[in-house]
């Protein structure tokens, strides 16, 4: 199989943006200190795009929460999951999220990832997933997907121990975590080969690798040299209609919200439905951000309640 580089997830620009109430200079100053700081070593080579808190913390529990961490999908040590159960749980359904950290970095306890989902629709009776996957400084996505499928089968599998529905799963997934959701919600067979059933929906945060072949095609950034195969690209993995999507897409960025829209335009055209929303926040600030309440969360929560869920 012919390794060639590749290009970062698309989304979709059907709603009007929204504006960020908690941005600003000083917190952009705050942000290109931490990249300038990050960009010293090659693996942090992607530290304009990924500006998650990469620390671990004991994520704020709404009362009667309990969380189980840590547990086992799979025999490698970066193959942990965490689960965020609400304190009464009969049918919950299941919100699956899955870290950014281009490929090589991120944690699934990083509080800028988890902590404000958690607060938002753990009260409302959901059960929060949140994975690791293996990486490495020169990641195969295509490895990592497999276990973001097998992570997700092994949660299907538990859900009645834990109160939750396994027919009831979104997934959700922030930068190279949205890579990686877009290309199971794109090509179902990545899911049913590790014994597991595609989710009800897919949220995207701010991919741009969508299609992976015409991002490196040209002027890219050299984090994607690191990490991509054209299998691992979701535009040319989706031949079939997909589950619906929302893809959120940074207008800061002049990549994310073409390739959102082009990956839109096909599934459109294969019967699918995938809705962009354009949003005037940075790539950080679209993950931390989903849970405060705001017109965004709304909009996340409308397409969440279009699949039937609460």
């Amino acid at each position: 199989m012919k390794r060639i580089l590749l290009p970062i997830l698309l989304l979709m620009g059907l709603l009007g943006p929204f504006t960020s109430t908690s941005g600003g200079p000083l917190r952009d100053r705050i942000d290109e200190r931490r990249d300038s700081r990050h960009a010293a070593t090659p693996a942090n080579e992607a530290s304009e795009l990924e500006t998650d808190d990469r620390s671990t913390t004991n994520v704020p529990l709404p009362a009667g929460a309990r969380v189980e961490r840590d547990l086992s999908y799979g025999t490698d040590p970066q193959q942990r999951l965490d689960v965020y159960l609400p304190a009464q749980t009969k049918g919950a359904p299941i919100l699956f999220m899955v870290h950014g950290g281009a490929w090589m970095l991120g944690d699934k306890g990083a509080s800028n990832f988890v902590s404000n989902k958690v607060a938002h629709w753990g009260p409302k009776g959901y059960i929060l997933v949140s994975t690791n996957y293996r990486m490495s400084k020169h990641p195969n996505p295509l490895d990592q997907a497999d276990d973001i499928a097998r992570a997700l089968a092994f949660v299907q599998a538990k859900a009645p121990s834990w109160g939750g529905d396994p027919s009831k799963v979104v997934l959700l997934g922030h930068s190279a975590g949205a890579h990686l959701v877009s290309l199971l919600a794109a090509d179902p067979r990545i899911v049913k080969k590790q014994d597991g059933t595609p989710g009800l929906g897919t949220i995207v945060l701010d991919s741009a690798a969508f299609d992976v072949v015409e991002i490196m095609q040209g002027k890219h950034h050299r984090m994607y040299d690191r990490a991509f195969w054209t299998e691992a690209s979701p535009y040319h993995r989706l031949t079939t209609a997909p589950a619906p999507m929302l893809a959120v897409c940074s207008t800061k960025r002049g990549d994310a919200c073409p390739q959102a829209s082009a990956f839109s335009s096909k599934a459109a055209k294969l019967g699918g439905r995938v809705v962009v929303l354009p949003v005037d926040m940075k790539h950080g600030e679209i993950n931390k951000e989903l849970g405060l309440l705001s017109d965004y969360t709304n909009t996340a929560e409308s397409f969440m309640r279009s699949l039937g869920l609460p």
